[in-house]
């Protein structure tokens, strides 16, 4: 959510410390990875009422949306790339030039062989994944100290992927050459090269989207099933079983979080409001490429927008 006029943003921050205050089953959050304010509420209902007294008691336009998404995004094969950064504007300029392979990342695989590795650093990522770091520099092309900071500017795009802006993960990168100028090379140079040559490598790596996907327990009346396992099935969710008891039948199935949006309402639609619904974090798995291809159409025209 946020104001519909800029203008408003410190009112409308001023007003969700009053709700949240006053009705502790109201949550709040700021997320830097969805890049909004996320407001938690008991259901549509209750979210009628909090725009309510914005509108009527504050006198303030807000704008609710659905949250975003936490996809993440990875890579499926191989890739090359390289980047030279150089850039002169009078007294000591910026010369920097990175050539990395970097490979999708997986528990157990072997190392590459085409280029020898000299040192290996791995990096549990907070988003989940891992990045696997290799320095495969042969006699000196690029100085150990600038190492850090092509690791720093690849972490920078890792954090705001090349597809989508969500978190990449999964990743083996390996720095096996560049080059280096005696005067105008340093940490910034090779920080632009590294995070750009990145950036090139992963679009030409087969970069997939994943999304994720929750465990779904729906509990219904038995003459419900039927309409509730169609709805799902329209979300895209695989059921995966289901356990009847007495008058009521409980669906099991595993369904993306994308799909799942305002589902109280529909269930409670279906069943007449008689069903309820749990949902937990399950895994990650790859999108449907239609699915893949919409999510990148979005995000070019929101950035087209933004300029």
């Amino acid at each position: 959510m946020k104001a519909a006029n800029s203008n408003d943003d410190e009112k409308v921050g001023a007003a969700l410390k009053d709700l949240v205050t006053y009705d502790r089953s109201l949550t709040l959050e700021n997320s830097r990875e969805l890049r909004q304010v996320i407001l938690g509420c008991q259901g549509e209902l209750h979210l009628n009422t909090v725009k309510w007294y914005f509108e009527n008691q504050y006198k303030l336009a807000v704008n609710f949306t659905a949250p975003n998404i936490p996809y993440r995004e990875t890579i499926t094969k191989s890739a090359e790339a390289m980047y030279r950064h150089k850039k002169q504007s009078g007294g000591s300029g910026q010369f920097g030039e990175v050539h990395m392979l970097i490979e999708p990342y997986y528990d157990g695989m072997p190392n590459q062989t085409k280029y020898p590795i000299r040192d290996t650093q791995e990096y549990p990522l907070e988003w989940g994944g891992k990045l696997v770091f290799n320095n495969c520099i042969v006699g000196g092309s690029i100085d150990a100290r600038f190492m850090p900071a092509i690791l720093k500017g690849i972490m920078e795009k890792m954090e705001q992927g090349p597809l989508t802006g969500s978190y990449a993960r999964d990743i083996v990168v390996n720095i096996y050459d560049g080059k280096m100028h005696p005067v105008d090379s340093n940490e910034t140079a090779f920080k632009i090269a590294g995070r750009t040559a990145f950036r090139e490598a992963f679009k030409q790596a087969a970069p997939k989207i994943k999304e994720p996907i929750y465990d779904v327990a729906v509990t219904v009346p038995t003459e419900s099933q039927g309409g509730v396992m169609t709805d799902l099935q329209g979300r895209r969710a695989i059921v995966m079983g289901m356990d009847a008891e007495g008058k009521y039948t409980t669906l099991k199935a595993k369904a993306p979080l994308a799909e799942m949006n305002r589902y109280c309402t529909a269930l409670s639609s279906l069943t007449s409001g008689r069903g309820t619904f749990t949902m937990s974090f399950s895994s990650y798995e790859l999108v449907p490429a239609d699915v893949q291809t919409a999510l990148l159409k979005a995000y070019e025209e929101a950035a087209a927008e933004e300029e």
